[in-house]
């Protein structure tokens, strides 16, 4: 099946959404109202994930330096065909975002996928504090509990996880840094790039009955896991919907 791509990364910021205390309640209050789904292990591993809110500036925080060809680990998606699939997000900062890194390419899991910071959980950790520590190891954040906003649902993957995620509101006095042993970028992505109009697709494969949700970020397409979480925290965090991701696919380049 194939998807023209949409804008790509050279899209005008025509909105922007201010990072304010007023923001951080309304989320906090969306979040609150949601019924988190929780899953049970079955014989996977539990993970944690930190999806970290923060202010974001076009110029200081816009570029990419991607310096590998992306087609190499997304080839033969849709949409990837298009000329205006860059694997590049330049230009998507700007005001409130969210927190997302691309994970090293030496690593011998998931190289050069997108990724919230997080990992499994350490015996005798909760998913909360796995979720803190992740963060700090990966991007140099020491958030507390004090800094959490809410939860989204458990997302199995198609790995051997069960994925819970955890929201994070960071201040100013927060500068996150990528730890080259497990991250090679880290980027903030505007919450109205979340918000685009072309945003989410869903395509069908032929590997399976679900299908998989794609989340288009400046010239790149964000997959679930990542990408669906992305997904219901725009729908239920920023926009106040109930609904659920877990039934959404991953793509094949995932699945290992």
């Amino acid at each position: 099946m194939s998807v023209a791509f949409g804008r790509g990364g050279y899209k005008p910021r025509w909105w922007r959404v201010d990072f304010t205390p007023e923001l951080r309640a309304e989320i906090a209050a969306n979040l609150a109202r949601h019924d988190v789904r929780e899953h049970p292990l079955e014989g996977r591993r539990h993970a944690a994930v930190a999806l970290v809110l923060l202010d974001s500036d076009a110029d200081l925080h816009g570029s990419d330096d991607l310096a590998v060809d992306r087609l190499l680990d997304v080839g033969g998606a849709p949409g990837t065909e298009s000329d205006l699939f860059t694997g590049r997000v330049d230009g998507t900062a700007g005001g409130a975002a969210l927190l997302l890194t691309r994970r090293g390419a030496h690593l011998s899991t998931h190289a050069r996928q997108w990724a919230f910071p997080g990992g499994r959980i350490d015996p005798g950790e909760t998913p909360l504090q796995a979720a803190l520590r992740e963060t700090h190891e990966e991007v140099g954040l020491a958030l507390t509990p004090d800094d959490l906003i809410g939860r989204l649902d458990d997302y199995p993957t198609r790995s051997g996880y069960v994925m819970s995620p955890f929201v994070f509101w960071a201040g100013p006095e927060h500068e996150p840094v990528a730890n080259p042993d497990e991250v090679a970028s880290v980027h903030r992505i505007a919450f109205d790039e979340l918000q685009r109009p072309d945003s989410p697709r869903f395509v069908e494969i032929e590997e399976s009955d679900r299908p998989v949700v794609q989340v288009p970020v400046g010239g790149d397409l964000i997959h679930a896991p990542t990408g669906a979480i992305m997904y219901q925290f725009r729908s239920v965090g920023l926009e106040g919907a109930s609904m659920r991701v877990d039934s959404l696919e991953q793509p094949v380049f995932a699945w290992k």
